[in-house]
């Protein structure tokens, strides 16, 4: 396994809703295989016990929980158990909510009402060592960024006219499934063409390749 990369093997899921604890059991299972070990905790103080305790490789983490907020278990996390990643799956999307669980150590921020095929996805992107973050939540991100001067185009990586159709699309905020419809391609193409254009611009995530592809000049 290459740094980076997270085996979906052992995973602690903070949340306090039924219904959400069966759907991201259902999804990980999924994504990782009938041999994942999960363990739920419905607030913070039981969270902290399991994560005190336990092996996991992830966590998975809502933001409003019944006795704590799941931001401050992130911060918590980052000073006991540093080597764990966590991302945040909740339904608050938030500006200071955002910024303040990525600036405390979460490595992704996604959203409940996403489909369960784009959960998946962003749960095998940790798999190859992405940081997934939800489109809608990228593009609040990326609004704060300044956009920088663009630099020579005989610096920027070269893409093909798909692939700068793909980017503009993501910096717009569209999903991958919005930009298959848009285009009339397979969700699969899409899938491929984002990766092709992580490669070029060396980064991991959708909020990352914007970010480069701005300060490149590639996006005006």
């Amino acid at each position: 396994m290459q740094a980076g990369e997270i085996a979906l093997t052992s995973v602690l899921v903070v949340e306090d809703d039924a219904a959400m604890q069966a759907r991201s059991q259902r999804l990980l299972r999924e994504v990782g295989g009938d041999d994942i070990r999960i363990d739920v905790a419905g607030d913070v103080a039981t969270a902290r016990e399991h994560a005190a305790r336990g092996d996991y490789t992830l966590v998975l983490v809502d933001v409003q929980l019944p006795d704590g907020n799941g931001v401050d278990f992130i911060a918590w996390l980052r000073e006991h158990a540093p080597q764990l990643p966590a991302v945040v799956l909740s339904s608050w999307a938030e500006e200071g909510t955002i910024l303040s669980a990525l600036r405390n150590g979460a490595i992704g921020y996604l959203l409940k009402n996403a489909e369960d095929i784009e959960l998946a996805m962003h749960l095998r992107s940790l798999q190859r060592g992405g940081a997934p973050i939800d489109p809608v939540i990228a593009r609040r991100i990326l609004q704060l960024v300044p956009k920088a001067a663009p630099l020579l185009m005989s610096d920027a990586p070269r893409l093909s006219e798909r692939e700068y159709e793909i980017l503009g699309s993501v910096e717009r905020g569209l999903s991958n499934r919005e930009i298959a419809e848009a285009t009339g391609l397979s969700r699969l193409t899409i899938e491929t063409h984002t990766r092709n254009i992580y490669r070029k611009l060396a980064v991991r995530s959708r909020t990352e390749a914007v970010h480069a592809a701005r300060e490149r000049g590639l996006l005006q």
